[in-house]
């Protein structure tokens, strides 16, 4: 559960994956630097589509090569400063560390798609030139025609690896444009799409490489075995760094998710992922974190409830809702009070005697739930406990006695205040009083007034505890054995005699005292 206050433990990355995932001022170049790379690998794919369809001419190749050349020494960084300039707004907030705006937010969120529109548009002109520098250069114009659509291929595949590539190292700049604004539903980066790229990289671009192989005028004979060779390996090479890129931007995600699921499946809720999606897994890692601090509070609103009107109260509300109402229940009632409470608190004073307060309910607290009972409320300094309701018990009567025995143990061994306990039992109305703004689960019938009354004998017995006869006889044989006879005595309020039991004193029954019940009686009376 997550303490008040404090912020939920995030899911760690891999020191490698993290290496992948530059922030700050590193952030932006190094992607400049990665749709470079992206770029070499378009270019190698053009050299090994050439080289497939190369008919073996060498007029008119040393104008492409040249012409290739010249573009590129000016596109590259034409494609560089076109890619700082676009996302110029982006770098800025991340040196100066501060919050995205919404627009920025939603343009450094855009940084893939624009970064591989950037490099489709240099190669497409790139494509335009080179073909036609082929078309003049080459006796059969259509070779300029072969080279231009082989460039062409080759842009797809740069301005699909770029994509891929950007995506995954802008990870950490995606997550904290999603931090500061998160995902609302508009699919930026899917997954759909990202699925789609990779079947364009490892199937779609050399399969339509072969087609045109076949089509092509030039070549009426259809491609030698070595056009297709090359393909191949082209598909090959692209098709395993895409899938790669891809398996490694869904796979990631969701092995982090898989983990924080666990643990909150385990009950830790001080959990959350990183948001660094756009797309469906970025709702997903949003919806993760929402679920796991929608149950955070929900187990602190828990356990507040439960610390004001008992556990097991308040499951059955969580469970059933509340309303005025109730049911007759068959409960046995404990009743703890201090003696001599009122010298006491002049001797140590207020603030003393809350803390001496606290150490003795929680004496009382910790052994009634011990034994499955509810201490239903505080009466300044005495507390009613119930044992059969809400939540029902084998023995709740055996329960109840035993409760009584440890407390009085456990307040002798602590030495701090003297007490006595009371316990009846019998049919009460369990339920919830007041009104409907203001509820309070409570019990009502004559074993709760009874263990009251009880609890003032006690005082004045050496045991510290007294119980009325049907009590003991309801209880299992085990906990009879602890209890023995006392004597009659007319409680206050009542016309008819009650028996009373006590715990039984070291000595042993024999020692028990007799003809004490006279003396309580005229004292109860």
């Amino acid at each position: 559960m997550t303490a008040e206050g404090s912020s939920p433990r995030t899911v760690p990355r891999d020191g490698l994956l993290a290496s992948w995932e530059p922030s700050g001022r590193l952030a932006v170049p190094l992607i400049v630097l990665l749709v470079n790379v992206a770029n070499l690998i378009g270019v190698g794919t053009v050299v090994l589509l050439l080289i497939g369809v190369d008919d073996g001419s060498a007029t008119g190749r040393l104008p492409v090569i040249v012409a290739a050349a010249c573009y590129l020494v000016v596109a590259f960084p034409a494609g560089t400063i076109a890619g700082l300039r676009r996302q110029r707004g982006t770098n800025g907030w991340l040196l100066a560390g501060r919050r995205p705006s919404a627009e920025e937010a939603a343009h450094a969120l855009r940084l893939p798609v624009d970064t591989a529109l950037i490099a489709g548009t240099i190669w497409l002109v790139g494509a335009v030139l080179v073909g036609v520098v082929g078309a003049v250069s080459f006796p059969d114009g259509r070779v300029g025609a072969r080279i231009g659509v082989a460039v062409l291929l080759g842009g797809l595949v740069t301005a699909g690896v770029t994509y891929l590539l950007v995506a995954r190292a802008a990870r950490d700049v995606t997550a904290r444009a999603l931090a500061a604004h998160p995902p609302t539903g508009r699919l930026a980066l899917g997954v759909r799409p990202r699925l789609l790229l990779t079947w364009g990289l490892s199937s779609g671009v050399p399969m339509v490489g072969v087609v045109l192989l076949y089509l092509d005028p030039s070549n009426p004979d259809g491609p030698g075995r070595g056009a297709v060779v090359f393909l191949v390996v082209v598909a090959l090479l692209v098709g395993a760094l895409a899938t790669l890129l891809t398996a490694r931007a869904v796979g990631q995600p969701l092995r982090d998710l898989r983990t924080a699921v666990q643990r909150v499946g385990e009950g830790d809720y001080d959990v959350s992922v990183v948001v660094d999606d756009a797309g469906e897994i970025g709702l997903l890692q949003e919806g993760v974190n929402t679920m796991a601090a929608g149950l955070a509070e929900r187990e602190r609103l828990r356990d507040l409830f439960g610390r004001h009107v008992g556990t097991s109260v308040a499951q059955q509300a969580l469970a059933n809702g509340v309303s005025l109402g109730g049911e007759l229940r068959t409960v046995a009632a404990l009743f703890v009070d201090i003696a001599g409470s009122t010298s006491l608190v002049r001797r140590t004073g207020p603030e003393e005697m809350v803390g001496l307060l606290n150490r003795f309910f929680e004496i009382v607290v910790e052994t009634v739930e011990d034994e499955g009972g509810l201490v239903n409320k505080f009466e300044g300094d005495a507390a009613l406990c119930v044992f059969g309701a809400p939540t029902d018990l084998e023995d709740p009567a055996g329960a109840a006695l035993r409760a009584a025995r440890r407390i009085c143990d456990r307040v002798i061994e602590a030495g701090e205040v003297d007490v006595g306990v009371g316990v009846s039992c019998g049919q009460v109305w369990a339920g919830q009083v007041g009104a409907a703004s203001r509820l309070e689960y409570t019990v009502i019938g004559d074993p709760v007034n009874e263990a009251a009354r009880l609890t003032e004998l006690a005082k004045d017995h050496p045991g510290r505890a007294v119980a009325s006869a049907p009590t003991v006889q309801a209880a299992a044989p085990e906990e009879r054995e602890h209890w023995v006879r006392d004597g009659e005595v007319e409680l206050r309020g009542r016309d008819e005699q009650t028996e009373t039991w006590v715990v039984v004193p070291s000595g042993g029954p024999e020692g028990s005292p007799r003809g004490g019940g006279s003396h309580r009686a005229k004292r109860g009376s």
